[in-house]
């Protein structure tokens, strides 16, 4: 028998959310920061979400790929309710949430490498190799200053987010377009 996979869905739904907020945060860098504390609040729920359904599809695979991906789930849940919960608050903790977050979520993609590349092929893999690769460099240049982390929040996280969002697109893409 022969279906379609049905879990492409969620990661359209979530790159195409992921490319309006990183275009949204570049045309409206004033009205942005509280703005975007709430939206990175629901896109790293959603995230962390998508992640812990990832552990739980994969949980049967040894390794530290699915815990690697429970524990990113559950990161990003937790960062996000709390930017949620206080979004004045959250305008200053996204100083250190946001580059844990970016951290969290390449560590996740990484680990999952190997089962891209049999999905997606050569092409997926080394788009996302590279993507996660350039979100961990610029997660950890921003944990190391919050300075930097305030002036890449307009520029270099708005474009990696549009990175992020067109990588989650393509993946769900070729997703639904894979039969069983």
């Amino acid at each position: 028998m022969r279906r379609r996979s049905g879990f492409g869905w969620l990661e359209l739904v979530l790159g195409i959310l992921l490319i309006a907020l990183g275009i949204w945060a570049f045309l409206e860098p004033d009205r942005a920061l509280t703005g975007m504390a709430i939206a990175f609040g629901l896109a790293a729920v959603v995230m962390g979400v998508a992640d812990i359904l990832l552990y739980i599809q994969v949980e049967r695979f040894t390794g530290l790929g699915p815990v690697l991906s429970l524990v990113a789930g559950i990161m990003s849940v937790m960062s996000g309710m709390m930017l949620l919960a206080y979004p004045k608050a959250g305008v200053l903790a996204l100083t250190l949430l946001f580059p844990i977050w970016f951290i969290a979520h390449c560590i996740s993609r990484l680990s999952h490498l190997h089962h891209i590349r049999f999905v997606a092929g050569r092409g997926m893999y080394a788009f996302t190799l590279v993507i996660n690769i350039a979100g961990l460099v610029l997660g950890l240049l921003m944990v190391l200053s919050p300075l930097f982390t305030l002036a890449a929040l307009r520029c270099f996280a708005c474009a990696y987010l549009i990175l992020l969002g067109i990588d989650g697109v393509v993946m769900a893409i070729s997703r639904m377009g894979m039969r069983r």
